[in-house]
């Protein structure tokens, strides 16, 4: 990856719609050498996807919480049974595995305290092998959504 193709992905993350053609003015390349590099880094797997950033309160989801998790045991069948688990709960927006304790991160977003318990309660608590639960409310975003830097 040399520098022009960081110039197409920094210019990607910050509008994502743009055509091969906008792309191509803006990193000061012709279309075809341009439309040549952005299919190798999709192929690539530098590129992962296109979608829309949609803002959680447009759609009912003002709520968010970060959830520490701690397993009971790190063996590899209750790592892949919870990690397994956890991406089926669709209010689970990132879920990281950490080094040291908590063993993962959760980011959760619901529409009010009452929905995050509920699935506080009926679906996080009963997330296999989880020894124990240890959540903290989002007060604010401060930087959210950052493109990579170049």
């Amino acid at each position: 990856m040399d520098a022009l193709d960081r110039k197409i992905l920094t210019e990607l993350q910050l509008d994502g719609r743009l055509t091969v053609t906008e792309l191509a003015a803006r990193v000061q390349l012709s279309v075809s050498p341009c439309h040549r590099r952005l299919r190798d880094l999709e192929r690539e797997g530098a590129i992962r996807g296109y979608r829309a950033v949609v803002d959680p309160a447009a759609v009912g989801l003002d709520f968010e919480a970060l959830v520490f998790v701690t397993l009971r045991w790190e063996d590899a069948d209750t790592v892949t049974a919870f990690e397994e688990a956890v991406a089926a709960v669709p209010h689970v927006l990132q879920a990281q595995r950490l080094f040291g304790e908590p063993d993962y991160l959760l980011r959760v977003a619901t529409a009010d305290l009452a929905a995050f318990q509920q699935l506080y309660d009926q679906r996080l608590a009963r997330l296999p092998g989880v020894q124990r639960l240890t959540s903290t409310l989002v007060m604010k975003h401060v930087v959210d959504d950052r493109p990579l830097p170049a």
